[in-house]
């Protein structure tokens, strides 16, 4: 073969671009078939008579239990490698999904799209796989591939949720959600390209080598919640969690109060997906360039404003495409920002357990955002409180992330990457 041919070629064989291909093909699965769970919440209460408490605590249980159980999916991945961790994750999300499409009672949703879809959630989505693509990615392209691969994310939402959208019209919510499991059950294999290696990355694979044993959770948590960049950054990533799952669970039955064309919801979300793919991707670029936290700190503090302009303006088809196309360039921008910035204070080494321990703080937030939009329109009759609350708490995140402090850790248990020794 010649070295022309090779070279030319060379870039559909990398490790590093199977990674970020494998990466974003799982979340897109992952990322894509979540998003349709407000699409399900008006069948459920209306055809199975589940109050829409319920089915937003089914939610809003699967965003706290993938945030309980996201430091451990990490730690796992660090140490036993991607592919058991993808595939077990991937079938009992199928798994869940399955029981939530028999579900008669809202007992059973609870446990199918709640504890089973929140743990599969936390084997697949992004504190394994930006760990993946963290380690085989050199320093440099970290931040553009970790980007590239969140984009994924998106391409789920617009690929999907429209098709759950047609599934479900067609055939009913059973068929749709079983389709959507099969979905997930095929990305289970994804999880065995992730534990391929760039030699040139300098990254140590996992599982670690006896030369360089992992420190236990307790140890790492400990030494990392005394940097303060990394607890702001903790803090702050609630935020995110907060409006994402508010918006995407209820957008598509507030437009609906708002006299909106029944399409419309499922079309906005769509866009929000089609947005990120270039926002994930731009987030990634400018974090390469930019201090990640001042990137992060403009993204949140346009989030919050264009939050707070929508609700208070009139609301009309334009109004909503605007808002959605806005809102996708700054949904998932926030992944690869913080999962970056945390690799560049403490090195990929306990990468998976550190923005595991982040991501909890984004998925409370997520938990809270989920269940009380349902519980506020059930007291209220109205989300005005949760939008107004939506909106400043962007301008909160934006002010946290601004003095982060991205000095590296010096901490011995926090070995650097030897690409930037």
């Amino acid at each position: 073969m010649s070295t022309a041919y090779r070279k030319h070629f060379a870039p559909l064989t990398n490790p590093a671009t199977l990674v970020v291909v494998s990466g974003a093909l799982i979340l897109c699965a992952v990322m894509g078939i979540r998003q349709t769970f407000g699409l399900f919440i008006g069948p459920f209460s209306f055809d199975r008579g589940i109050p829409i408490t319920l089915i937003a605590f089914a939610i809003a249980l699967h965003n706290l239990v993938w945030g309980f159980a996201q430091p451990f999916a990490g730690a796992a991945a660090d140490r036993y490698g991607f592919a058991p961790v993808v595939a077990f994750g991937s079938i009992i999300f199928a798994a869940g999904l399955a029981l939530a499409a028999v579900a008669p009672s809202g007992a059973m949703l609870v446990v199918g799209m709640g504890l089973m879809v929140g743990i599969g959630i936390s084997c697949t989505s992004f504190g394994v796989v930006m760990t993946a693509v963290g380690r085989v990615a050199s320093p440099e392209k970290r931040s553009m591939a970790m980007g590239l691969a969140s984009a994924g994310g998106s391409l789920g939402q617009v690929l999907i949720v429209p098709l759950a959208q047609v599934v479900r019209e067609s055939s009913g919510v059973p068929t749709s959600l079983l389709v959507l499991a099969l979905l997930m059950a095929a990305a289970a294999p994804l999880g065995i390209i992730l534990d391929r290696r760039n030699p040139g990355a300098g990254s140590s694979p996992a599982p670690a080598s006896p030369a360089l044993p992992l420190s236990s959770l307790r140890e790492v948590l400990s030494q990392a919640c005394r940097h303060r960049g990394y607890r702001l950054l903790t803090i702050g990533f609630f935020t995110c969690g907060f409006q994402l799952a508010f918006i995407a669970t209820y957008l598509p039955g507030y437009l609906f109060l708002c006299h909106m064309p029944i399409g419309l919801g499922a079309t906005a979300l769509a866009l929000i997906g089609l947005f990120n793919m270039v926002g994930s991707a731009a987030c990634g670029w400018l974090g390469g360039r930019l201090r990640q936290q001042y990137v992060l700190g403009w993204l949140y503090l346009v989030r919050g404003v264009t939050i707070g302009v929508f609700f208070f303006l009139p609301k009309t088809a334009t109004s909503v495409v605007v808002f959605a196309a806005v809102m996708g360039l700054t949904w998932l921008g926030t992944v690869p920002l913080t999962s970056g910035l945390v690799a560049k204070i403490f090195g990929t080494r306990h990468l998976g357990t550190l923005f595991g321990i982040c991501f909890l703080s984004h998925q409370i937030g997520s938990f809270l955002g989920a269940w009380l939009g349902g519980f506020v329109f059930d007291m209220t009759g109205s989300y005005s409180l949760v939008w107004e609350g939506t909106a400043v708490a962007g301008l909160v995140a934006a002010l946290l992330h601004f003095p982060v402090d991205d000095t590296t850790a010096s901490t011995s248990i926090f070995q650097p990457d030897p690409a930037r020794a």
